[in-house]
């Protein structure tokens, strides 16, 4: 189960993860919110992304579903975290913007459109979703985390499963860590009509 990798591996993949430089990234998600939009970092790891979107000035909220993941984050962003699965997913306002950075790839491919239906349900009417997934086709277990790797293929026919939610951009990039540089990823924007 991927929660206790990062229960047992925090502080490594907390070193490993923090300071990677997403502003490109960012830029492409944060052109779509207006000053002050609701976010929400759903599966916030470390706080990095939460810290930066606080600092960029808008309304933060986060969640992860490690506990030593949700104290690490809530020290460095400063913002309310929160600790809860995608699969129970509880929030009292939708949000303008919902970032989910390498975090639905643990989700199992048979629960995925579930999943991508209850995450869509907490966006507002003109929000937007950003995901990202390792990029392939495989299910996979690798040193004790489950990847559930994407194309554009698989990507699109989760879609199609999700009434009312469909892509605005879906680009490839590499990893941005010096050292996996050769990974792929599939990122996604996803909002609500068509």
């Amino acid at each position: 189960m991927s929660i206790e990798f990062y229960e047992t591996n925090a502080d490594s993949f907390i070193a490993q993860t923090v300071d990677v430089d997403m502003a490109s990234l960012y830029q492409r998600f944060c052109k779509h919110l207006k000053p002050g939009a609701s976010v929400l970092d759903a599966g916030c790891g470390s706080g990095r992304d939460a810290l930066a979107f606080s600092h960029m000035g808008y309304n933060v909220v986060a969640f992860d579903a490690s506990p030593k993941m949700v104290d690490a984050a809530s020290k460095r962003a400063d913002v309310p975290v929160y600790q809860m699965t995608f699969e129970d997913m509880k929030f009292d306002q939708p949000f303008d913007g919902i970032w989910a950075c390498a975090s639905l790839l643990h989700v199992p491919r048979t629960h995925l459109s579930k999943v991508l239906r209850s995450v869509a349900s907490f966006l507002k009417p003109t929000g937007v979703l950003y995901a990202s997934f390792k990029y392939g086709e495989q299910e996979r277990e690798k040193g004790g985390r489950y990847f559930n790797d994407l194309n554009e293929k698989l990507l699109a026919e989760h879609l199609e499963d999700v009434p009312g939610l469909s892509a605005l951009e879906v680009w490839t990039t590499s990893d941005r860590r010096p050292d996996r540089s050769e990974e792929r990823w599939l990122n996604c924007l996803m909002a609500h009509g068509g």
